[in-house]
């Protein structure tokens, strides 16, 4: 890994990155867009008091991660792995929510090891194992209910998590078993109820229908004499992959001010979100080379060195990435598929790019890669991971 100075991710700005002497492919970190978006999260949460951890899901390079964790954000973790190593990063276990819906004993027990600020629960068997397990450690487990609100979050199928279909989560109609339930297990204490209804959300009228419907669930518990010490509404806030320059920064003002404006908290209750894609989407590019520029009758390719085990999301999720040729002088563009060399026909990026006039050796960036991108490589056909290089 090293640095290299005055990046910018604009085209325009191109000439000040010396992308020229750099091996590819290459996922390409601007530190300082992360500043600043931290920055921005800060002023705007510590504007109502909202506490914000990080999800290591979206990335976790290890000096993101320091570089996060200095700025005294907490961690959304979905594995023991993630606990151990945001821990090992600098993040408070105290500051640490667990989330997934499949913790194993062993992970439990990590977590209960560093005792963490609470266990998202998406079932009452995962409730009954963690009571059993704390009882052994003697300790109180504290958990949050992840509770399916059923809330559409109108994004890709994939990456829906809100509703009943969805393997997330405790339905609405499972709530008061659990609760019965959970009077008779000592070994663990109700601190908060926890929401999260999908990713890449870019109506935020789907987050004031999940302040609706927490509202309702909020009335229900207290009609039962239940108020939690916390609410944890997720993330999902999304970025512009389509304009990343236009928008390097999500709108966090507007995010945090749907919450403000329309979930009613109760009296000393404190509201919690897990903000992954939003802190490090628009802060990584990934950097490739063209190997070969292959005709057709009815279509051009451009074959990169970078591939769908660099950057999987093309290929997951059909999602998109801007692309750019950042070092051809062509006035002239023409539309190419761009592929990678993975021998799978789903090692596509996109397909009828306009770029300029490319060819063998030219230097191409898929945009937006920060977030969902290194994290989900995979050393597939015994490909080598993407170098990592720092801008600062």
């Amino acid at each position: 890994m090293h640095c290299i100075q005055n990046y910018t991710p604009s085209t325009a700005m191109n000439k000040q990155f010396d992308f020229q002497s750099q091996k590819t492919p290459a996922y390409v970190y601007d530190l300082s867009l992360l500043d600043q978006t931290l920055k921005a999260i800060q002023t705007e949460a510590s504007f109502y008091g909202y506490q914000i951890h990080y999800a290591l899901k979206a990335n976790n390079n290890a000096l993101i991660l320091e570089r996060i964790a200095n700025q005294g954000f907490g961690a959304d973790c979905v594995s023991g792995n993630e606990i151990t190593e945001a821990v090992k990063r600098g993040f408070s276990p105290q500051k640490i929510a667990f989330a997934g819906v499949g913790k194993t004993d062993e992970e439990i027990n990590t977590a209960l090891n560093h005792s963490i600020f609470s266990f998202n629960c998406e079932s009452l068997p995962e409730i009954e194992i963690i009571n059993e397990l704390a009882k052994k450690k003697q300790q109180i487990a504290p958990i949050a209910l992840r509770i399916n609100p059923n809330v559409n979050a109108n994004t890709h199928r994939y990456i829906t998590t809100g509703l009943e279909e969805n393997k997330f989560g405790i339905n609405i109609w499972e709530i008061e078993g659990i609760l019965e339930r959970m009077s008779e297990l000592k070994n663990v204490r109700l601190k908060g109820l926890h929401f999260h209804i999908g990713s890449q959300i870019t109506d935020l009228d789907t987050f004031k229908n999940l302040c609706n419907r927490i509202n309702l669930l909020q009335e229900d518990f207290y009609a039962r004499q239940i108020i939690v010490e916390h609410i944890n509404v997720g993330g999902g806030l999304g970025i512009n992959y389509h304009q990343p320059d236009l928008e390097t920064i999500p709108d966090f003002k507007s995010y945090f001010k749907i919450f403000h404006d329309f979930l009613a908290l109760r009296p000393m209750q404190k509201l919690h979100f897990e903000l992954g894609r939003s802190v490090v989407g628009q802060m990584g590019s990934l950097l490739s080379k063209v190997i070969y520029v292959k005709k057709a009758s009815a279509k051009s390719f451009l074959i990169i060195d970078a591939a769908m085990t660099d950057l999987i999301r093309p290929a997951l999720y059909q999602a998109y990435h801007k692309i750019e040729n950042i070092s051809s002088k062509s006035q002239e563009t023409e539309k190419y598929d761009v592929v990678g060399p993975v021998c799978e026909s789903a090692d596509i990026f996109a397909k009828a790019v306009d770029l300029p006039v490319s060819k063998r050796g030219d230097f191409i960036l898929i945009r937006s890669t920060g977030a969902y991108g290194q994290v989900m490589a995979s050393n597939y056909n015994m490909r080598d991971n993407a170098q990592v290089v720092f801008i600062d």
